[in-house]
C-alpha cells in the first residue's frame, strides 16, 4: 500500500517529501463554509484523540497557543489548516502544486468520510494506532487525480532499470561505465556464460589497436586513449596483480618498410621509437621494426577483477539466455547489447561475421620482451603466468576445435622469431570465435511493438581489437544510455503535464 503521513508540517510519502506551500498561497475551503462546519469538524477530531494523551487539536482554534505532541517532549503539535483559513497546498516530487479539481466537494461532512487524500490508503500519524489517532484531513480528490498523484510518486522514485547483455570484456566494462556516469541506474548483467567460460577469457589481451576500415580513425584514436590510460592508472595502482594488467615492452618487426611507419596510436603508447641497426640484429629476416611500451591484460583475472568492482555497485548478475531482445522489455528501461557474435542471431546482424582464432598458452617465464610480425598474425605476448603464442585469423569458420596443425604452425613461427620458445612447456590450445565487422557498433536503437517501445544501445563487432578499445566504447555506449534514461524522463515529465 503507498502510505502517506503527516510529520509536522509536511507530508511524508515513499516517493519523498510533500512539502507545504506560504501561508495564504491556496485555499482548500471553499467560500461561503461555516465557522461552525469547522468547529464541528475540529470537536469530532478532538473525540477520536487516543484516551491518556494530550489533546493535540487546541479547541479554541484560532489564537490558541500550540499543544504538546505526546511523547516529543513538549514539542508543538502541527496546526491543522482549519476551515475557511488559508492553507498550505501539498507540493508534489517535481516541485508542482496538487489542488482538487474544480467541482470537487471539500466540505467538512465530506472530509470526515476519508482517512487519505490518495484513495485506498490509510493515513496515520507516526507512533499512534489509526483508530484512536486524530488525522489531518485534506479535500477529497477525484480517483482520477488521485491515482496521477500516486503515479508521480511511484516514478520520482523509481530507478530506471538497464540490462546488459553479455559478459565478456565489452559486456562488462560497459556495464561498469553505466554504473559510474549514472549511479541512479539499476543495472543487471545477463549471460548465458561468464567468465572462464567465454570469448575475452581466450583473448592476448595485448593493447595494440586493430584498425577498423569503416570507423574514422579519431575515433579509434579515443577509444584507445581512454582504454590505455584507464588501464594505466590500474597499472600504477595496488590492484595491478588482481587485475592482472601490467607493462610490457617490446618489438613490432617488418620484413620491409611499411607505407605507415607512424601508426595513429604511436602517441599513446610509451616510448615508441624505430628499432635501432643493434636490435634489428635478433631478428636477420627483418629490415624494419618499432619499439615501444604497452599495456597487456591477463584475460581471466582481468574479467574477475571487473566482476567483483560490478558487485561492490550492488549490480546484479545472472546467468540467463536471452534469445530475443524484445523479451526483456516488460522487466527493464533500457537495454545494452554486448553479446558479441550472439548479436549474428540476437539482432540479425548480417555484417557481423566470425573470426577464429586459436592461441597457445605456454609457461616460459624467461621470455619477457613482446615481438608481433607487423601483419599481427604471428606474435609472444608476456604475461603474469604465462605466455600467449598466435595465432590465427580464420575468417567465417565458426569451429571452436583445436586444430592440431594449425597448433604446429604457430609454435613454429613463434619460435622462428624467439628460437628459445622450443623450450617452452605446459602448452594449452584455446580457440575463440572474435565477433567482426567493417566497423565497431556503437549506436542507439529502438525496438517498438504495439506502441510500446524499448530503447537498446549497441556495443559489439569488436573483432580481434577488443582489449584495445574496451574501456573507451564502454563509455560512449555509457553516455547513450544516459541519453536514452533523459529521454525516457523527458516522456514521463511531458506525461506528467
Amino acid at each position: 500500500m503507498y502510505s502517506l503521513q503527516y510529520s509536522g508540517s509536511t507530508w511524508a510519502s515513499l516517493g519523498g517529501n510533500i512539502k507545504g506551500e506560504s501561508s495564504g498561497s491556496r485555499r482548500w475551503a471553499r467560500p461561503g463554509q461555516s465557522q461552525r462546519a469547522a468547529a464541528a469538524l475540529r470537536e469530532r477530531c478532538q473525540r477520536r484523540r487516543r484516551p491518556g494523551h494530550k489533546q493535540l487539536l487546541h479547541p479554541a482554534g484560532r489564537g490558541a497557543g500550540p499543544r504538546e505532541r505526546p511523547g516529543t517532549g513538549g514539542a508543538a503539535a502541527p496546526a491543522l489548516p482549519r476551515h475557511g483559513a488559508p492553507a498550505a497546498a501539498p507540493r508534489f516530487p517535481g516541485g508542482r502544486l496538487f489542488q482538487a479539481e474544480p467541482g470537487v466537494s471539500s466540505s467538512p461532512e465530506q472530509l470526515q468520510k476519508q482517512d487519505c487524500a490518495c484513495p485506498g490508503t490509510a493515513g496515520s500519524l507516526t507512533g499512534h494506532s489509526e483508530s484512536h489517532t486524530p488525522f489531518p484531513q485534506l479535500p477529497i480528490l477525484s480517483e482520477k487525480v488521485a491515482t496521477s498523484l500516486l503515479w508521480l510518486c511511484i516514478l520520482e522514485m523509481a530507478s530506471p532499470k538497464v540490462a546488459v547483455v553479455g559478459a565478456g570484456v565489452i559486456g562488462l566494462s560497459t556495464a561498469l561505465c553505466i554504473t559510474e556516469t549514472c549511479p541512479s541506474c539499476s543495472v543487471t548483467v545477463l549471460s548465458d556464460q561468464f567468465s572462464p567460460n567465454t570469448t575475452s577469457d581466450v583473448a592476448a589481451g595485448m593493447l595494440i589497436p586493430h584498425t577498423y576500415p569503416d570507423t574514422p580513425i579519431h575515433r579509434q584514436k579515443q577509444w584507445f586513449k581512454e582504454t590505455f590510460t584507464y588501464l594505466f592508472a590500474i597499472s600504477n595502482s595496488a590492484e595491478a596483480s588482481e587485475a592482472g594488467i601490467h607493462l610490457v615492452s617490446g618489438w613490432q618487426v617488418f620484413k620491409s618498410t611499411p607505407k605507415e611507419e607512424l601508426p595513429f596510436w604511436s602517441d599513446i603508447v610509451l616510448g615508441f621509437r624505430p628499432m635501432s641497426e643493434a636490435e634489428l640484429q635478433k631478428f636477420p629476416q627483418h629490415r624494419f621494426g618499432q619499439a615501444f611500451t604497452t599495456l597487456k591484460c591477463d584475460c581471466p583475472p582481468y574479467l574477475l577483477w571487473l566482476e567483483k568492482r560490478l558487485k561492490a555497485t550492488g549490480t546484479q548478475m545472472y546467468t540467463r539466455k536471452v534469445a530475443d531482445l524484445w523479451e526483456l522489455h516488460s522487466e527493464y528501461d533500457v537495454v545494452v547489447n554486448c553479446a558479441g557474435m550472439g548479436a549474428h542471431q540476437l539482432v540479425g546482424d548480417k555484417q557481423l561475421f566470425p573470426v577464429r582464432g586459436q592461441v597457445l598458452k605456454v609457461h616460459a617465464p624467461w621470455v619477457k620482451h613482446f615481438i608481433r610480425y607487423g601483419d599481427g598474425l604471428t606474435y609472444i605476448y608476456p604475461g603474469i603466468h604465462r605466455v600467449t603464442l598466435g595465432g590465427t585469423r580464420e575468417k567465417g569458420s565458426w569451429s571452436l576445435s583445436p586444430d592440431p596443425g594449425t597448433t604446429r604452425d604457430i609454435f613454429d613461427r613463434c619460435c622462428s622469431l624467439e628460437p628459445s620458445l622450443q623450450g617452452a612447456h605446459d602448452i594449452e590450445v584455446k580457440v575463440g570465435l572474435r565477433p567482426s565487422r567493417q566497423c565497431v557498433r556503437v549506436q542507439r536503437g529502438l525496438l517498438s511493438q504495439g506502441g510500446v517501445k524499448l530503447p537498446v544501445v549497441h556495443n559489439y563487432g569488436h573483432g580481434a581489437g577488443g582489449f584495445s578499445v574496451h574501456r573507451g566504447t564502454a563509455n560512449e555506449a555509457a553516455h547513450l544510455v544516459g541519453e536514452c534514461i533523459s529521454a525516457l524522463q523527458g516522456s514521463s515529465s511531458r506525461a506528467k503535464l
